[in-house]
């Protein structure tokens, strides 16, 4: 489901970063698990930061497929799509190579990167047991016991470094299309 027009760029949440403030320049992890950070990318041009939940998330799987899908048309416009979750960097890899997506998809199973661009999600012991009961472990999908991950969220980053456009929603059924992406980002001069 996508939101509104009216709803988009919204943040449903005020500990999400938003449009003015500088894109956070953390360290993760890549596919293969060595430490890359976010200033690789970021402040080189604009960039369209995605956290998703998981690889373990089917609603995440519908955006990421559809970005994929989409990404020429991202890369036309100069923009370089990233992809952040918790999953620790095997299951990252798997997700990618499952949507075959053709830009970076990173692991922050610490949560270094959620945290600092204010996207976490903490789920309750029946939003575990919820989770569980539909086969979803989120242990060893992260590698951690922590039981958080992203609040699904997309910021679009000029190429100073500077937060341009913010959409961060819990609920995790709603999430902007790659059209509407397009739109925003032709909207913006994000150079």
């Amino acid at each position: 489901m996508h939101p509104a027009e009216t709803d988009l760029g919204r943040r449903v949440s005020d500990a999400s970063l938003g449009p003015g403030a500088r894109a956070p320049l953390t360290q993760l992890s890549d596919i293969h698990g060595a430490q890359v950070a976010l200033s690789t990318w970021i402040g080189h041009g604009p960039v369209a930061v995605v956290f998703y939940r998981g690889g373990w998330c089917p609603f995440c799987s519908v955006q990421l497929h559809e970005l994929a899908a989409r990404s020429s048309d991202f890369t036309r416009r100069g923009v370089q799509l990233l992809a952040i979750s918790v999953d620790r960097p095997t299951a990252a890899a798997e997700a990618g190579a499952r949507w075959q997506i053709p830009f970076p998809v990173l692991a922050d199973p610490d949560l270094a990167a959620h945290e600092a661009f204010g996207v976490v999600h903490t789920a309750d012991e029946a939003e575990v047991a919820r989770l569980r009961s539909l086969g979803i472990d989120l242990e060893t999908a992260s590698g951690r016991t922590h039981h958080r991950f992203a609040v699904p969220s997309i910021f679009l980053i000029d190429g100073a470094g500077l937060i341009r456009w913010a959409h961060s929603d819990p609920d995790y059924r709603t999430r902007p299309s790659a059209q509407q992406l397009l739109q925003a980002i032709d909207q913006l001069s994000l150079q």
